[in-house]
């Protein structure tokens, strides 16, 4: 490629529009320009390194034994009222009418088509195991969408989905495609991290997300010092402490006139944060189904899990308690609540650490006061349910019992799922076994972020002067630039026979022939992020030399042709 003859349409400045690095950079560099909120063309330049990202992972699915095939953007509603989701999956699905006034929806996810797909495809079990995958633009409309293609409502997936007898063969191409994944990330020259996650919307029974490691993150992620352990800290488990200590203090009122917080009545009283108790009034439901006052308590340096906390029962679709609800039960007005002496009988949620506690602060239900020295089975009772509704913080003991946990930022580029039979089940989609009698297939779902790829690179890719591409990802692995003021043949000459040979030896090479001037021309080098440049130049050729520099090095160097050749790997 020339570009001389390729649309290559660089700006210097930065755009107000965009928030975060990759999403400048994308902009300046000419890879994207924006249509409409969270809708974006991608240009030649973008396209270029889309494509590459696209060949990555359809080499690596179609080794791993996966086929492709192609579903449609647009899904009709009957098909997402079977599994409920019409309604369920919320504002985020775009729904529009034909002229038949029949309702589809823009696919913001493929369980459905693919459920459809496979009970009216697969009839034996001779037939399974079986995975499908697809590369199809998605749309989810975001109520803000931002970062540029990191949160678009347009974006390129790749969702494959796996059909199973059993669940011992849903495990094993779950392995499968967890490694698989790590073989796409890695190849495509990322630092990325595998964590245990949450299942979500879609569902299932096991869950991992793989995040491309940058400061940008939007993600926080916990990992063990001394170990592989790694979790999205909406799930990473807090572990219990130690036993509770015995009462040393008779429980007493605090007044704390204006003090709400657990930092200022622990500030008021001068006393270590984590000896008080912050109580979060909730509405749930009994096992009778009716509603449920319950008052959730987390440590006063902690924060309370939302993920974690709708797993309890009764709390699967949970809200905050209005001030009515909790003058009702407890008689107060929020920043002195507490679960001594409540109006009403309530549920208490205990997180472990705060079941573990003794001589604790909480709340009096008392306009302006607080009670402190409170403890369990002597001023109140046991606490109705003890479980880890907390999120982790830097330095609690890991999970797997190796080491501490620290944590580091991550951008969400894939996920894994473990769906067991909620689609099968839900669509009625049959196989019949071994023994000629029908039974639901287990299923699998994994899907990578392609476009999300793109902008994740960047983030974790970059310097001052734009964007520094892995190898793989590059729209050209080396970019061969003329210096020619002169005009001189032998330097237009040897810089063809160069950038020939290179794409001969089956490296992707530009060669810029546009006639810039050096430092512009470098300029748009280095921020559409070539991994390797080369300097043909009447003085080089009269030393017989090139002008080398990696995108990564502070200097460049001045390489003979075979040196430079085995430097590019054409040797």
């Amino acid at each position: 490629m020339r570009l001389s003859q390729f649309h290559l349409h660089t700006v210097k400045e930065t755009p107000a529009e965009a928030e975060v690095v990759s999403h400048k950079l994308m902009l300046k560099a000419g890879m994207i320009r924006k249509l409409a909120a969270g809708l974006y063309t991608w240009s030649p330049l973008g396209l270029r390194v889309l494509r590459k990202v696209e060949t990555a992972v359809r080499e690596e699915m179609n080794a791993a034994g996966a086929m492709e095939l192609l579903m449609p953007t647009v899904q009709p509603k009957e098909l997402w009222e079977e599994t409920g989701r019409w309604q369920k999956f919320g504002g985020q699905l775009l729904k529009i009418k034909d002229r038949k006034e029949a309702e589809y929806c823009y696919g913001p996810t493929a369980e459905e088509v693919i459920t459809d797909y496979a009970r009216n495809e697969l009839s034996s079990y001779k037939q399974l195991p079986v995975n499908f995958y697809n590369v199809q633009w998605k749309f989810r409309d975001e109520i803000r969408p931002r970062f540029g293609v990191m949160r678009a409502r347009e974006f390129l997936m790749k969702d494959a989905y796996s059909f199973h007898v059993d669940d011992e063969s849903l495990a094993a191409e779950y392995r499968n495609m967890y490694d698989t994944y790590g073989r796409i990330f890695t190849r495509l020259g990322l630092k990325f991290r595998a964590v245990f996650a949450d299942t979500g919307a879609i569902g299932g029974t096991a869950s991992h997300e793989f995040h491309v490691l940058a400061d940008s993150g939007e993600d926080a992620l916990a990992f063990s010092s001394e170990s592989d352990y790694a979790a999205n800290v909406e799930l990473a488990e807090a572990l219990p402490p130690g036993p509770r200590p015995a009462a040393a203090e008779a429980m007493r009122r605090i007044d704390t006139p204006t003090q709400k917080t657990c930092e200022d009545v622990a500030a008021l009283m001068g006393i270590p944060l984590q000896r008080t108790v912050k109580s979060v009034a909730l509405m749930g439901v009994d096992a009778e189904g009716q509603p449920q006052f319950v008052l959730a308590l987390v440590r006063g340096d902690h924060v309370v899990n939302e993920i974690k906390l709708a797993k309890l029962a009764g709390l699967g679709e949970y809200r905050l308690a209005t001030e009515g609800e909790i003058d009702t039960h407890l008689g107060s007005e929020p920043g002195f609540l507490g679960p001594v002496n409540p109006k009403q009988k309530l549920r208490i949620v205990a997180d472990r650490s705060v079941a573990a506690m003794a001589d604790f602060v909480v709340g009096a239900n008392e306009k302006g006061v607080h009670l402190a020295g409170v403890n369990w089975g002597r001023d109140l009772p046991e606490p109705d349910d003890v479980a880890d509704i907390r999120n982790v913080v830097e330095g609690d003991p890991s999970p797997d019992g190796k080491g501490t946990l620290g944590f580091a930022r991550g951008i969400e580029v894939g996920h894994v799922f473990a769906l067991g039979r909620r689609y099968s089940e839900a669509m009625q989609c049959t196989v019949l076994d071994s023994s000629g009698k029908p039974v639901m297939p287990a299923m699998g779902c994994y899907g990578i972020g392609v476009s999300r790829i793109v902008a994740a690179a960047i983030e974790q890719n970059h310097d001052a002067n734009g964007i520094i591409w892995p190898e793989a990802m590059a729209p050209w692995r080396v970019a061969v630039c003329v210096i020619n003021p002169k005009n001189d043949t032998n330097v237009a000459t040897a810089a063809e026979a160069l950038y020939r040979e290179l794409n001969a030896a089956g490296i992707d090479t530009v060669l810029d022939d546009r006639g810039l001037r050096p430092g512009a021309m470098f300029a748009d080098i280095e921020l559409i992020g070539i991994p390797h440049r080369v300097v043909v130049s009447e003085r080089g050729l009269a030393a017989g030399s090139f002008e080398y520099r990696h995108r990564r090095a502070s200097e460049a160097e001045s390489l003979d042709r075979a040196a430079l050749l085995a430097r590019l790997g054409a040797a």
